[in-house]
């Protein structure tokens, strides 16, 4: 049953929860308030609070297949989707569209088995859906909870937004298990988020490598907050060095690794393992299986994705990859099985938490001269042929507004010649060499 019986919804500020038949109840309404609409999946604007929830889980149990989106997409990503997916109702936008969802003249109904959609990179705009079907939405959710031993006594606040794959997981495999979820909209700088931690007695932390390193910086000690057992950390590389120092404050530190197409969490490293795999991210959620293939980490389960979608007619398909997902990542097992990731065959970084297509990048600096992108841990590089200084700080400036990013996660350089292989392309690992 998902949300089991006892799982809870605690909004910020709440005197308490909100859980059982009472949960069950503003469930069953929610799903009734989408009767009527036509064919097609919903979009989401999925903010961190009740209603947005009830949206999801209304969406879920009226067996509509729900797009959970940036709730702050801008007007023309927003109107690129809708026309691409032909929706059957846009919720909760800060920038709606002028008029109603395009038609569906024509188009096929979504498969049965397919029950949410989530982004690939939601700030780059990425035409690129991942269709995830209800089973390996699940499935996901629920190893997650035996890997992490989640149970009816766990309490997390939302410290990631629940559009993305990570966030999302936090709160599906506490309601699977039976626990709660403090709905907060505030994030870590902010002591509204502290307050929730204590009033509420969150047990555990999932925070991506950035938010570490923001609460090295705010001296975060956590036996200010004795309730708090449990720190998570995905989303990239952790430096091994924070890993250390936050492992030292937890009783339990959980590094993973994941990605949107395997719904979230891929790996799991023990906490008793820290010690003895530095660098690993771990082995196989329960239900799955890592191998590496030429070099690649290949990784097999029922939380795999149907396959992407790119318009309002793949959504039709049935499953793609018959829970088969190549990674893009390079990586080895040792001999007990513990992935070490060594490197990325696909152009993704992770910049402060958040997936960006690099491909992406370029192509929303095109028309600004030569230029080449990079990413390392937290960072993207952005190499251009102008050495003009005003000129470097406005492209940083430009990416930090339109992928929504702080401005210190872009490093404008000028380099000479942008180096080319014999091929004429970039040669991209001679850059990756030089930062």
């Amino acid at each position: 049953m998902f949300p089991h019986p006892q799982a809870r919804l605690i909004p910020s500020g709440a005197e308490k929860g909100i859980g059982g038949d009472e949960l069950a109840h503003y469930i069953k309404r929610a799903a009734e308030n989408l009767d009527g609409l036509r064919p097609g999946p919903l979009f989401c604007a999925m903010r961190n609070t009740l209603a947005s929830v009830f949206c999801y889980l209304g969406a879920w149990h009226a067996g509509r297949p729900v797009a959970l989106l940036d709730p702050d997409l801008p007007p023309a990503a927003l109107a690129d989707l809708a026309e691409r997916f032909r929706p059957a109702a846009l919720l909760g936008f800060t920038h709606p569209l002028d008029g109603p969802p395009p038609p569906r003249t024509d188009v096929p109904d979504p498969h049965p088995d397919l029950g949410l959609l989530l982004a690939t990179s939601g700030s780059t705009g990425s035409p690129k859906l991942v269709r995830l079907s209800r089973q390996a939405v699940l499935s996901n959710a629920a190893a997650i909870a035996t890997a992490l031993s989640l149970g009816p006594e766990e309490i997390a606040p939302t410290s990631l937004p629940l559009h993305y794959s990570y966030g999302l997981s936090v709160l599906n495999s506490h309601l699977v298990a039976g626990g709660a979820v403090v709905l907060t909209e505030a994030g870590l700088l902010e002591r509204s988020f502290w307050a929730d931690l204590r009033t509420y007695a969150c047990t555990s932390l999932a925070a991506v490598p950035y938010q570490y390193s923001m609460l090295r910086r705010l001296r975060f000690d956590r036996s200010q907050y004795p309730s708090l057992t449990t720190l998570t950390q995905a989303g990239g590389r952790l430096a091994p060095e924070l890993v250390e120092e936050f492992a030292a404050q937890a009783e339990r530190f959980y590094v993973m690794y994941g990605q949107t197409e395997a719904t979230a969490r891929i790996a799991v490293l023990p906490p008793d393992r820290l010690a003895d795999r530095p660098g690993s991210v771990g082995v196989a959620i329960p239900g799955g299986r890592l191998e590496i293939e030429d070099g690649e980490v290949v990784y097999y389960g029922p939380n795999v994705m149907m396959g992407y979608a790119e318009r309002a007619e793949d959504l039709a398909r049935g499953d793609d990859l018959g829970g088969r997902l190549r990674t893009g990542d390079l990586g080895r097992l040792d001999a007990e099985g513990f992935l070490h990731i060594t490197g990325r065959l696909k152009r993704i970084a992770k910049v402060f938490g958040t997936r960006v297509n690099l491909d992406d990048v370029e192509r929303l600096l095109r028309g600004s001269g030569p230029i080449a992108v990079t990413a390392g841990d937290d960072r993207m590089t952005i190499w251009t042929e102008t050495a003009d200084q005003p000129t470097r700080a406005r492209l940083a400036r430009r990416l930090a507004a339109e992928l929504r990013l702080h401005w210190s996660g872009f490093d404008v350089r000028h380099i000479e010649h942008l180096p080319l292989l014999p091929t004429g392309k970039i040669d991209y690992r001679r850059l990756e060499s030089l930062t």
